[in-house]
């Protein structure tokens, strides 16, 4: 007969729901989380009563995942498979590539997000759902410094140009705004629609949703500032003299200089953030531990499916390590993949902004919205919340400000300048979903007007133009001064005067 997993020495025995009793050193439920991490408790749901790797039993787990809706996800493994084989066998044809990349990615970040989660159920409850939290982002993060690494920076006088010209910044940062977004609104819309068809409304606890909102505005603050900066001030540069011999330089403010002190501006805002990130971390560590560690313990005892998850058969933590290992492999090979793909994608008509806004999003963060949604279908509303919440902070805090921080250290100069239209459509989100949460409960309605926003705002991006078109965070109508008057001239025909100048010289 299997035996449970041998209890450390020093640890407090563990109840029978997972919550530790009171034990000799004094320690009980409402011990700080850090000391916990040093005592390395293991939560009695996250036992699997055996020791060490099966390859049989490993690939049962696997298959039957966390729920129902993860089990039918890998039945996409063969895409991922084939997107391999292609990748070397059919080079010519990028877009088959992208495609069978792009849905093989669905099984892997389901693969990650189920490991994430064997891995954070032998952890106490708080940490468990950072944990679980932090690996899904994972993938996020590793398509992020994929695209920054792949970026091509233009040659002296050259435009930028489009993601089908190697230029991945804009891109990147419609990632970094779209997977807020998706959290926000389709994956919070999509939990609040299941949920509340079972049952009519759902409450949660302010512990978490007004946290939660408070720290999404202020990460919309900061990630704000540098556009609102350039926006204000872009109509002032000017150029200096040039072959027209009408353009004179007025306080050395030109457009170069205006980029690098946007740069200057991101990367400063970057090292604030991460540090926010931190402090938000060592929150939920030790000054609200108790709150939480109630918050989601109550939520749990009211899981309508309870008895079927604590019967299903789980990793060991030899099985878990590889389970990690093999997901994020194959998740950074088919994410290269996907990125090599991305100017066949772009040439073939698919605009910059739609790409990194919605397509991008939602793969990545497909394994962290089925926990979610499934979580909610169950009737744990507060920990599908802090699956929503909890990614979307980790986003604008640390993931977006860290692809900022690796391209200072690549030379290359990825910003926070975002598009004024994506920034505004982040900040209306937060206070939309902000407005939902304050009455502290949901039902279907809501969450169908949260996915019909998100729908909106899919079709206006992909109507959106071109950074090479149209953009509210480049330099195309400069202000130059001839004649003691100011006159705007459109980047594009200052161009053209300039080459037909050269050419009558």
């Amino acid at each position: 007969m299997p035996t449970s997993d041998p209890q450390l020495p020093g640890d407090g025995a563990i109840h029978a729901h997972g919550r530790p009793h009171d034990t000799s050193d004094g320690s009980n439920e409402n011990t700080a989380l850090l000391p916990s991490f040093l005592r390395r408790e293991v939560a009695h749901e996250g036992e699997s009563g055996r020791h060490g790797f099966h390859l049989r039993h490993f690939c049962i787990v696997t298959y039957k995942s966390s729920n129902v809706v993860s089990q039918y996800v890998n039945f996409l493994w063969p895409f991922a498979l084939l997107a391999v084989i292609f990748r070397y066998v059919l080079p010519t044809h990028p877009l088959l590539v992208f495609g069978f990349a792009y849905v093989g990615m669905i099984p892997s970040a389901n693969l990650l997000g189920f490991a994430g989660q064997e891995f954070a159920k032998k952890m106490p409850k708080v940490a468990g759902t950072l944990i679980e939290t932090t690996f899904g982002s994972l993938v996020e993060i590793i398509l992020f410094i994929v695209l920054i690494v792949k970026h091509r920076a233009p040659t002296e006088g050259e435009d930028a140009g489009n993601g089908d010209e190697g230029n991945l910044i804009p891109i990147i940062q419609a990632a970094i705004l779209g997977s807020i977004l998706t959290n926000l609104l389709l994956c919070l819309g999509l939990c609040f629609f299941v949920g509340g068809l079972r049952k009519r409304t759902q409450k949660f606890y302010a512990a978490i949703s007004e946290t939660g909102n408070g720290l999404l505005l202020v990460a919309a603050f900061g990630l704000l500032i540098p556009s609102a900066f350039y926006s204000a001030l872009k109509g002032e540069t000017t150029f200096g003299k040039n072959s027209l011999g009408s353009v004179i330089m007025k306080d050395k403010f030109t457009p170069e200089a205006l980029q690098r002190d946007i740069l200057k501006i991101s990367q400063v805002t970057s090292i604030v953030l991460i540090v926010a990130f931190a402090c938000y971390l060592l929150f939920n560590a030790r000054s609200q531990h108790s709150v939480f560690h109630e918050v989601i313990e109550r939520d749990e005892h009211g899981d309508l499916d309870r008895e079927e998850d604590e019967a299903r058969m789980r990793y060991t933590g030899t099985e878990t390590t590889v389970a990690l290992v093999i997901s994020l492999v194959l998740a950074t090979l088919l994410l290269i993949y996907l990125v090599e793909q991305i100017e066949a994608v772009v040439h073939s008509g698919v605009p910059d902004q739609f790409l990194g806004l919605i397509l991008l999003p939602l793969v990545e963060k497909a394994a962290e919205h089925l926990t979610a949604i499934d979580e909610a279908y169950d009737g744990v509303i507060n920990v599908a919340l802090y699956h929503c919440l909890g990614p979307s902070i980790q986003t604008a805090l640390f993931n977006g400000p860290l692809v900022v921080i690796v391209g200072w250290i690549l030379n290359k100069p990825m910003d926070l300048n975002f598009e004024i239209f994506m920034i505004v459509l982040v900040v209306l989100g937060i206070l939309v979903v902000g407005n939902f949460l304050r009455d502290g409960e949901s039902n279907w309605l809501e969450g169908a007007l949260l996915v019909i926003v998100y729908v909106i705002i899919a079709i206006a991006s992909w109507y959106y133009p071109n950074p090479d078109v149209a953009t509210s965070n480049g330099v195309e109508a400069l202000a130059v001064s001839a004649d003691s008057r100011n006159v705007t001239i459109d980047k594009a025909l200052l161009k053209e005067l300039l080459v037909i100048a050269s050419l009558n010289t």
